[in-house]
């Protein structure tokens, strides 16, 4: 295909309101200079890590780079049947930056604009796998959220409710949102960890003591997978409703913490988690052991 067709098939899908969307290249060297996000595809057999410069993708023992324009994807979240994030346009797109609320339903190929396009870019977003709803966290007033603070939506940006977030202590960090009941959400502060049962109106603390980094509802429905930061990393399973905690061993971590976890939807004994400093593992047992599959970002 010749240049100028390449741009006018580009254009035509621009105008559409549909991103630009290229085939997956399994050979091509990946990198992974930024980890805004980790899912698994609703089948399992994928790993997808979105990235300042798109996603790459982990699928049968390989890195390539998934299909889709390579934007920076911020607040990457993922449910059973979508992708939800926000974030930048790759450089000469054309696209408004930064996105406000965008949603795939092809892993990523193609996206759609839910609004707040040019006001808004969430670093902080959740979802529930199984229910669609999005929390996420906005710093400044826009045109659908009159004030800062948590806001959900469970029709896809057309409304949003804030949280009024009673209880919650600490600079917030991080979100979870349970697969089923979307009334329920988990925030990690840097002091500890916080759960919500009247969708973040009012808090109560689950654990304390540690900055909570990042947090996963696992899709038993029943544990909060957590990791901390103390005086070490360290990463825990708790009974949300009970309370009772289950230490996770983790491989070796030099100056560095979990910053998103993620579970295999069809092989639910398997976990992956990446690492502020881009290191990627993977556990097919529950995180009694994990194996590497990227260093710093180098893909293996």
């Amino acid at each position: 295909m010749s240049h100028q067709k390449i741009k006018t098939f580009g254009l035509i899908a621009l105008s559409l309101g549909v991103f630009l969307a290229f085939p997956a290249r399994a050979d091509s060297a990946v990198t992974l200079t930024h980890v805004h996000g980790l899912s698994y595809s609703a089948d399992g057999k994928d790993i997808f890590v979105p990235s300042h410069h798109g996603m790459a993708v982990y699928s049968g023992g390989k890195w390539g780079k998934a299909a889709g324009p390579e934007n920076d994807y911020m607040g990457f979240s993922a449910t059973k049947q979508f992708f939800y994030s926000s974030g930048h346009p790759a450089p000469g797109s054309g696209l408004t930056n930064p996105f406000g609320l965008i949603k795939s339903s092809d892993s990523g190929k193609t996206w759609r604009k839910l609004g707040l396009e040019g006001e808004a870019d969430f670093h902080q977003l959740a979802t529930s796998y199984g229910t669609n709803a999005v929390y996420v966290v906005t710093h400044a007033p826009n045109s659908r959220m009159s004030k800062p603070g948590i806001h959900a939506t469970v029709n896809d940006g057309f409304s949003w409710k804030h949280a009024a977030a009673n209880g919650l202590e600490g600079q917030l960090i991080s979100l979870a949102v349970h697969p089923t009941n979307n009334q329920i959400v988990a925030a990690g502060t840097k002091t500890g960890l916080f759960l919500s049962t009247d969708s973040g109106d009012n808090f109560k603390r689950l654990s304390g003591g540690e900055q909570v980094m990042s947090a996963f509802f696992d899709l038993d429905e029943k544990q909060l997978w957590f990791s901390s930061y103390g005086d070490k990393p360290a990463l825990t399973r708790i009974e949300w409703s009970s309370g009772k905690k289950t230490a996770i061993s983790l491989p070796p971590l030099t100056r560095d913490a979990v910053s998103y976890i993620a579970q295999n939807p069809v092989n639910r004994q398997e976990y992956v988690i990446a690492t502020f400093e881009r290191n990627v593992y993977l556990s097919k047992n529950l995180g009694k052991t994990w194996s590497q599959i990227a260093n710093q970002g180098k893909t293996q």
